[in-house]
């Protein structure tokens, strides 16, 4: 007949028991909860990657069909590839819209460019249409393989 110790352990074993199979169901709905959550945000970040791609090539087009001035296009596309961390990456396949970019991307814009000095944006004016009429036609060439654009090569 087993004494009461003995009764006494095997409780306490089984509520032991009960309670670490209590913890690793908890452990594992959470896992899997973490899991799903990760994967949903892994989703919405491809999706908003595949958004701005869209953008890049709708952008390009544009400027492709005198929808969108040059340097505006270089400006949009450079920051939404910027956006997406991928300047780097495909700046060698487009290193003529980068180069243009490189000049012009801290050019003030609207009310910071109208509240400049008339020779600051002169300067800038000079600046920006001598790298225009320099890369046109090289950049213009690139904006065509841009509206292609899909997935960059990972490295």
């Amino acid at each position: 007949m087993p004494t009461i110790a003995i009764i006494i352990a095997l409780l306490i074993i089984i509520a032991l028991a009960a309670y670490a199979t209590h913890l690793l169901l908890t452990l594992k709905r959470r896992t899997e909860a973490n899991q799903k959550a990760q994967a949903e945000r892994q989703a919405k970040a491809e999706e908003r990657r595949q958004q701005i791609l869209t953008d890049i090539r709708y952008i390009a087009a544009a400027m492709l069909e005198d929808r969108c001035e040059l340097s505006e296009g270089v400006v949009r596309i450079g920051k939404l590839f910027d956006a997406l961390s991928m300047s780097e990456q495909v700046a060698g396949d487009f290193p003529n819209l980068f180069v243009h970019y490189d000049i012009i991307r801290d050019h003030p814009i609207m009310d910071a460019r109208k509240a400049l000095p008339k020779q600051q944006r002169m300067k800038y004016d000079l600046e920006r249409m001598k790298s225009e009429a320099e890369l046109e036609q090289v950049i213009l060439d690139e904006a065509k393989r841009i509206a292609e654009f899909d997935k960059p090569t990972t490295h």
